[in-house]
């Protein structure tokens, strides 16, 4: 078989983490040429992940601005791309997900004429405006994908449900379990001094839809938390953006059993997971790696894309919602069976194979 040019495109730290087993794995082929390309959407974030897996990008967008508008970054990126497209001509071009990076990705190589494969596709919660501008990226990335790489049969059906192609969908498991299970095999140091006699409760909360008054509400509960259990050690590596930063500091920077820091790398973040008794988050991520560790996940979302882990009821949406934040935490914290009922280790998203099904579908191709 030829030799063929693919291009795969990260943007933040989730896309990293989950284009990384693909990246990988197609470098293993004699037949593929891989190129990486960073627009940097995420800086720090993005850089440590392709630094612990080992990847290095071949091209460095650099995007991001201080304070910059979804309309700058989306016009530069485009603006970008279509450069980095016309001179590199790939035949494939692949990326992650629902950033504005996934979007521009997929109209650039629409305008092209290039292939795109969308990997995690299908996720939808059917509100354009929750989470957002991510709902309407994914939308937009799925119409113009040639190959949909969904992680689960539900992102399956609901591609089905837009006019997908069947034979165009691909069920592959979701890559970020690729990645975690090769993370988790490794005995990494978290890199905090923490209180071992305590029970360990993860935070993460970053989510541009919680801004404000939510956010709010969402420390009042963890204070309470942290107030009502002495036995429990709250961890929050808290994001950087002066909406989350600034509120997280003012109202929760002077409980003593609340540990605030920096946000943490990819591999200590799972080392935080294993160490977790539960754990309370808005990540799309955390609700897919964290049942698979077998650690109860309370999201604080109202509607989530990712619905199999809840069906199964190892997740459970809380929304930012105080009493109810504070009502499913202490039920967890207090009840043995409540708790073995959420931390059974099961996960519906994967099992460690995604990247080489993706791989195989492209190799099947060019064949």
């Amino acid at each position: 078989m030829k030799t063929h040019n693919i291009l795969c495109v990260v943007g933040t730290r989730p896309e990293a983490i989950k284009m990384a087993p693909v990246i990988l794995a197609l470098k293993a082929e004699s037949w593929a040429n891989v190129r990486v390309l960073a627009t940097a959407q995420h800086r720090h974030m993005l850089d440590q992940v392709m630094s612990f897996f080992g990847i290095a990008p071949d091209i460095d967008l650099n995007i991001m601005r201080p304070n910059q508008a979804l309309t700058t970054l989306t016009a530069r990126l485009l603006l970008e791309l279509d450069d980095v497209l016309q001179t590199g001509k790939p035949d494939v071009v692949l990326a992650q997900g629902d950033t504005t990076t996934v979007m521009t990705v997929a109209l650039a190589c629409f305008y092209h004429r290039i292939p795109f494969g969308h990997v995690e596709a299908g996720l939808r919660t059917w509100d354009m405006q929750n989470p957002f501008p991510e709902e309407a990226n994914r939308v937009i990335a799925g119409r113009l994908a040639r190959w949909h790489f969904a992680p689960t049969e539900s992102s399956r059906q609901n591609l089905l449900r837009e006019g997908v192609n069947d034979a165009d969908i691909i069920v592959t498991g979701n890559t970020v379990i690729d990645a975690l299970l090769m993370t988790a095999s490794k005995e990494i140091e978290l890199g905090i001094a923490l209180d071992e006699t305590k029970r360990l409760v993860l935070v993460t909360s970053h989510r541009r839809e919680n801004f404000g008054e939510p956010f709010r509400n969402i420390c009042r509960a963890l204070r309470t938390l942290a107030e009502r259990n002495a036995d429990i050690q709250i961890l929050y590596p808290v994001h950087p953006n002066p909406n989350v930063k600034d509120v997280a500091h003012e109202m929760l920077g002077n409980c003593s059993n609340i540990v605030l820091c920096e946000p943490l790398d990819y591999a200590p973040f799972v080392a935080a997971m294993k160490k977790a008794y539960l754990i309370i988050s808005d990540s799309g991520g955390v609700q897919e790696e964290a049942p698979a560790l077998g650690k109860p996940v309370l999201v604080l979302r109202d509607e989530t894309e990712r619905p199999e882990a809840v069906d199964m009821g190892v997740v459970k949406l809380v929304g930012p919602n105080f009493d109810r934040i504070v009502k499913e935490a202490q039920l967890l914290l207090d009840s043995p069976v409540a708790y073995q009922a959420m931390a059974r280790g099961i996960s519906p998203y994967g099992d460690g194979q995604g990247a080489q099904r993706i791989v195989a579908v492209l190799r099947e191709h060019f064949a």
